[in-house]
């Protein structure tokens, strides 16, 4: 199916160019700012590429960002399927390779976070460093505290075939605006970056296509345990949470990684990027520095 429309950068963020890149029998629309190593982000729902408009010019002053919508998400195909984390992490190698980059520095939020963290399983010699944030590995053992109630309520909703489609067609602006003021502790989003994702989510098929995410979380679970069982997470990397997954993440991590940093950003809600951009750029950008640049800030 062809992509929708190309949704047009929200004003004030960094110079960006919008791309639409053929990868995997789909075209990715892609957003691309900035010079220098690359550095792939990687949203979540109910989110486009746009989620990270607060952070490109702290990021894209030192290196080329890659800021995709996913598979099915914002202006990309609205493919069948291939929604579970390994078909997206291919997606995103193979986006990689498309733009001739042969290493990056992967950043991946909620759903962006699982194929971010297949894909430095499976291709460390690609992925130079892991940022991970706001999201659980499958069912890795670690995070029995933030489940102890059970799994967020959507995710149970999502996940029956058919049924949020038809209770949330027409009313797709009030649902993502929970989402919106939940994931900012109700400071909410800049209004250019709401209706963007508004339009984003907005008829049948475009919600078809973000539930499908969850309705592929068991086989995306079980691609996350078979990386686990066959080695180590040997890329450098950094657990970022906040509310409401804080450490749960770090906790999944930390039996099998190598190198890895967990920090906390405090009073911060789920859409870290939007809420604490500030905060976030300060974690990520000494984390992503290459070796003789400037201190950051200098």
């Amino acid at each position: 199916m062809d992509p929708p429309h190309i949704e047009q950068p929200a004003t004030g963020t960094a110079d960006v160019e919008l791309r639409h890149i053929d990868v995997n029998g789909i075209r990715l629309n892609v957003a691309l700012a900035g010079t220098g190593p690359a550095v792939l982000l990687l949203h979540g729902f109910p989110h486009t590429w746009q989620v990270w408009s607060e952070v490109l010019d702290g990021l894209a002053d030192r290196h080329r960002v890659i800021a995709p919508d996913l598979r099915g998400f914002g202006a990309s195909t609205r493919a069948a399927d291939g929604y579970d984390a390994g078909s997206l992490a291919a997606d995103a190698e193979a986006l990689l390779h498309a733009l001739g980059e042969t290493s990056a520095a992967v950043v991946g939020i909620d759903a962006g976070t699982p194929p971010a963290f297949l894909l430095a399983m499976r291709r460390p010699g690609l992925v130079r460093r892991l940022v991970l944030m706001e999201s659980l590995l499958g069912t890795l053992p670690g995070a029995e505290d933030f489940l102890a109630g059970g799994p967020p309520w959507w995710f149970g909703f999502h996940a029956v075939p058919g049924l949020a489609e038809s209770v949330l067609t027409g009313h797709e602006a009030e649902y993502v605006d929970w989402f919106l003021s939940v994931g900012t502790r109700g400071r909410g989003v800049r209004p250019d970056i709401r209706d963007a994702f508004v339009r984003a989510y907005t008829g049948r098929d475009a919600l078809r296509c973000a539930f499908a995410y969850y309705r592929a979380l068991p086989r995306s679970a079980r691609r996350i345990q078979e990386a686990v069982d066959a080695g180590r997470l040997t890329v450098p990397t950094l657990a970022i949470g906040a509310h409401p997954v804080g450490t749960a993440l770090e906790r999944q991590l930390r039996p099998f990684a190598d190198d890895l940093v967990g920090r906390v950003v405090e009073d911060c809600g789920h859409i870290i990027p939007l809420d604490r951009p500030g905060a976030l750029l300060s974690l990520v950008r000494p984390f992503l520095a290459e070796p003789g640049d400037a201190p950051v800030g200098g």
